[in-house]
């Protein structure tokens, strides 16, 4: 049996991407997930919690024995195949091409035991139509559920500000709702935000001052917003990479995206969208900051900190 450190440990081992079909050593199960038994000293709202500080906030798949009626092999349904109806409670996490399950499951004894397992996960941009959106593009290729989507007061946002925002970067907000990341890795700046660094309102307001009282060489050779046609920071990385609108066109939805590395040495300028610069991130081998290299299956991780509604 595992301990919280050992399950953490083989669920990293068994999210690698690129490996071959996983094969459980549980008599009666398929191939195409492995389970793991955690510790019978572990609580699950333990497990669940210490699965969350690594994958985001979980999809509910089963509560108190009843199946999400939406739930699908796009929400995680291989995390319950290999048990049938003795599913008592199960959440699901998407990690590129698996799924990590936390659970209970009835067994004959009469005893309800806890369950992690690492479960294949298709392609969810599998027959993606190529006439949609870059916005539509971008979920389908995350298998994200727009079934709940954020309202957000854009117009307090803007007003703030000072400034319009492009329409797509403020759908992708109402549709993904609260921080997150694209592969874990390439994060929203997004109104309301726990923290200043990921607050869209607040981080620009910040960067601004920080370049009316520090000099106006910050992000040279352009300004920093609110300046007349400068550089507002939509996105960055975990390796300090970061990605801007240039401002200055009256309309928002014309903004070039400005992105530089993590030395700062150049800029790299991109005449397209917000979404259609996140969806070729994700796809194209040959994008700079490319997400292809590492993954062929995409996920949107929540990071699960409340905003308003």
């Amino acid at each position: 049996m595992y301990s919280v450190e050992e399950l953490l440990a083989a669920v990293h081992r068994l999210t690698a991407q690129r490996m071959s079909t996983p094969v459980c050593g549980t008599a009666g199960h398929a191939a195409g997930h492995v389970c793991l038994v955690p510790s019978a000293r572990i609580a699950l709202p333990d497990l669940r919690k210490a699965i969350s500080s690594r994958f985001g906030e979980p999809r509910s798949l089963v509560a108190g024995g009843i199946v999400d009626p939406a739930a699908s092999v796009r929400t995680g349904l291989p995390l319950l195949t290999p048990f049938g109806e003795r599913v008592v409670e199960m959440r699901a996490w998407a990690c590129g091409d698996r799924w990590v399950g936390c659970g209970t499951t009835h067994h004959d004894d009469g005893d309800d035991r806890l369950v992690v397992l690492v479960a294949e996960r298709e392609n969810p941009a599998a027959g993606l139509d190529e006439a949609a959106s870059w916005v539509d593009r971008v979920v389908a290729l995350t298998g994200w559920e727009t079934t709940r989507v954020r309202t957000v007061g854009w117009a307090a946002v803007e007003a703030r500000l000072g400034t319009a925002l492009p329409s797509d970067y403020k759908r992708l907000i109402e549709i993904f709702g609260g921080p997150g990341a694209f592969d874990d890795y390439v994060q929203l700046q997004v109104p309301d935000a726990h923290v200043e660094s990921m607050d869209i309102v607040r981080h620009t307001e910040w960067l601004g001052e920080w370049a009316r009282t520090e000099g106006s060489h910050l992000r040279d050779p352009y300004p920093v917003y609110p300046a007349a046609g400068g550089v507002l920071k939509w996105a960055g990385t975990e390796q300090a990479e970061e990605f801007y609108w240039l401002t200055g066109d009256p309309d928002p939805d014309k903004w070039p995206v400005l992105a530089h590395g993590e030395l700062r040495e150049s800029w790299i300028r991109f005449n397209g969208t917000t979404a259609e610069f996140i969806h070729h991130m994700l796809t194209d081998l040959g994008h700079p900051f490319s997400m292809a290299r590492w993954y062929d299956v995409h996920w949107y991780q929540d990071y699960g900190h409340p905003v308003p509604p």
